[in-house]
């Protein structure tokens, strides 16, 4: 993207703010992993945590937000990413009604798992550290190690038609096509800085 994605404007608050306000309703408890310490000084009852070792990529985000999660009580916990402004709150609780009794409720477009669009059992922290031990970093090594219900995106479309909570803003040009779904301008600045030669 070329610049921190969860504090990129949309509408009158940050992608990362959105985020959290969508999820307030739906959880008990929201937790932040960053992997290099630049969250935002106030975010009123969020956990705030970090990666432990920033090199080992999206497992250890799960991780620490899992460890984080079963330390203060929880046995569930729905992770996503901080770049996924249009994530709808019925999709999470779909999904949270789903995992029934598995470990991990994933979302799967064919061959393509969505591991940070899930819902995970806390005490999958444990797994985590010993796969990262191991060196296995992948999030779908996890998923392909566990108790995992593959759920078919078409089954959650009934609650997200578009499927927009698995819409990720990698590029500017998907910051740029969220931003007019949801029906808000690029701010100048910005469009600047991402479109430099536009």
């Amino acid at each position: 993207m070329g610049l921190p994605k969860a504090d990129l404007p949309f509408g009158p608050e940050t992608i990362l703010r959105r985020i959290l306000r969508i999820l307030r309703p739906v959880v008990d408890q929201q937790i932040v992993v960053n992997a290099a310490n630049s969250l935002p000084t106030a975010l009123p009852g969020v956990v705030a945590t970090q990666d432990r070792d920033i090199d080992l990529g999206p497992m250890e985000g799960i991780r620490v937000g899992l460890e984080t999660a079963a330390k203060l009580g929880f046995e569930i916990a729905f992770v996503t990413s901080c770049d996924v402004p249009l994530l709808q709150p019925a999709f999470v609780i779909q999904l949270l009604e789903l995992l029934d009794s598995h470990e991990v409720a994933v979302p799967v477009d064919e061959q393509f798992l969505h591991p940070i669009s899930a819902v995970y059992r806390t005490k999958l922290h444990h797994r985590i550290e010993c796969m990262l031990a191991e060196g296995q970093r992948r999030p779908k090594a996890l998923i392909e190690q566990s108790d995992a219900k593959l759920i078919p995106v078409a089954e959650l479309r009934s609650v997200d038609a578009e499927l927009d909570s698995l819409r990720n803003c990698n590029r500017p040009e998907d910051y740029a096509a969220a931003l007019s779904v949801a029906g808000f301008e690029m701010p100048d600045e910005i469009r600047q800085r991402l479109f430099p030669n536009h």
